[in-house]
């Protein structure tokens, strides 16, 4: 492997040789039950193998599709949420320029992709709506059940505008299913419709799902060349799950954040020094806090975009509580550089600058941030990826789906489940009256006017104490 790389030398004051040592056979441990299914829930480990055992009839026609999309749109819009949305949007901006999404069409070769169903604000769906305006679109609707409230919202909205700009016929050419291969609501629109559709896959789990249809059609469509992103993916495959662990920065990972967390450090701040990595962290987020946060257990992940947020962020990392831990994922060859100005003056103390590139200041940050917050007592590890090229993304995607999931299972958490996405849903059911929520409704409202004559008794007690 060569574009990837992990660098622990900023923890030498806060881990010790041996402790690494100490871990390992618990390491080993967690890694087999990934790699050999040994451990709970082994039939979501189908993303384990996807890079190089994927269905390449369905992998054409993704391409196919994409080709279709480019020729007859300006604008896909895209609907899903968490995972099916996250994994996409993180690769589009690692993968194009900072303004990528706001290039005029007469300057972007290939259409703009937006996406919608990861909300219910009205506002941005209606913002949306404006920013499409009278351009051609096409639709991606994903979801595995085809009932998850957010993007079923959206497609009956972008659906109603598709048959009256095109008409029932032929705006059905221009909608693009990803869903589950037999079940589920969008797999029955599918069959009635006979839209274009693309298969989730039974073992993999939103979180993990950005190297399947999910995400490598709106990527396809955005002009990526995802057979690079995939042979990053396959060769990071062969690696990682290989590797000792002397050779092998994902489980060098795994291992150093748990030993971390056992010390108290329960919070990881993922961070960058370019703002198109920003979404690479929210997609990172959701793999971590989905897979990691159960049972009263789990690393919180949070995140931070440098040098921007030391300007915010910085004094609470430097001096608040000492709970934190740092990843800093690091470009080694940004794609483009500007050079300081000369300017022949010194008014904004900037001259010793001159000469120099934005890309060497840049640097220089990452090197003093790190000795700065290293010294405040904030251990940092570094992910080093050597560019921003589809081939790279591939490998650092796998880096950290893996070693997230060694790290769950190290610290004795089911990588795979979520059970508690689930607790607001129900909520939200019963309050919006969904059919089946009625007891649960029921309940919430017991609840509320319980909660309404405990706070009215403690005000009149607060006001006979004040007489």
């Amino acid at each position: 492997m060569t574009n990837v790389s992990f660098d622990e030398s900023a923890l030498a004051n806060f881990v010790e040789p041996n402790e690494l040592n100490e871990i390992k056979p618990m390491l080993n441990t967690a890694r087999d039950e990934l790699v050999n299914g040994t451990g709970v829930e082994s039939e979501m480990r189908e993303w384990l193998t996807l890079p190089k055992d994927y269905d390449k009839e369905e992998f054409d026609r993704i391409k196919q599709a994409a080709k279709q999309i480019q020729s007859d749109s300006k604008v896909l819009v895209v609907i899903g949420i968490g995972g099916s949305y996250l994994g996409a949007k993180m690769a589009l901006d690692f993968l194009h320029d900072n303004f990528y999404e706001s290039t005029p069409d007469d300057q972007r070769d290939f259409p703009q992709v937006i996406f919608a169903g990861n909300s219910i604000s009205g506002s941005y769906v209606h913002d949306l709506v404006k920013l499409i305006g009278d351009r051609d679109f096409s639709v991606n609707v994903i979801s595995k059940s085809g009932t998850t409230t957010e993007p079923s919202i959206a497609f009956r909205i972008f659906r109603k505008l598709l048959v009256a700009k095109y008409g029932e016929d032929d705006a059905k050419k221009r909608i693009y299913v990803t869903t589950d291969a037999k079940n589920g609501a969008l797999r029955k629109e599918v069959a009635a419709n006979g839209y274009e559709s693309f298969v989730i896959p039974d073992g993999i789990g939103g979180r993990y799902s950005v190297l399947c249809p999910v995400g490598l059609l709106p990527i396809a469509a955005s002009g990526v060349d995802i057979d690079e992103l995939m042979q990053g993916a396959a060769d990071a495959q062969d690696f990682y799950t290989t590797k000792p662990l002397t050779e092998n920065g994902a489980l060098q990972y795994a291992a150093y954040r748990n030993i971390l967390y056992r010390k108290g450090y329960t919070n990881e701040i993922l961070e960058n020094y370019e703002p198109n990595l920003r979404f690479l962290a929210e997609w990172w987020k959701q793999l971590a806090g989905e897979t990691e946060g159960k049972d009263n257990k789990g690393i919180y992940p949070s995140s931070a975009n440098f040098s921007t947020d030391l300007h915010s962020l910085g004094q609470y990392i430097q001096q608040g509580m000492r709970n934190l831990m740092e990843t800093v994922v690091k470009i080694e060859q940004p794609p483009f550089d500007v050079d300081v100005p000369k300017t022949g003056d010194n008014g904004d103390g900037i001259e010793y600058l001159e000469g120099r590139t934005m890309n060497y200041v840049n640097e220089k940050a990452f090197e003093s941030v790190i000795l700065a917050h290293t010294n405040g007592g904030v251990p940092n590890m570094v992910v080093n990826v050597k560019d921003q090229s589809a081939y790279s993304l591939g490998e650092l995607i796998y880096f950290f789906e893996f070693g997230i999931a060694v790290s769950a299972y190290l610290n004795g958490i089911n990588p795979f489940n979520q059970p508690g996405v689930e607790d607001y849903k129900k909520n939200m059911f019963a309050l919006l009256g969904k059919p089946g929520y009625e007891d649960l409704k029921h309940q919430i409202e017991i609840n509320a006017a319980a909660k309404n004559q405990k706070q009215a008794i403690n005000s009149e007690e607060s006001k006979n104490t004040a007489k």
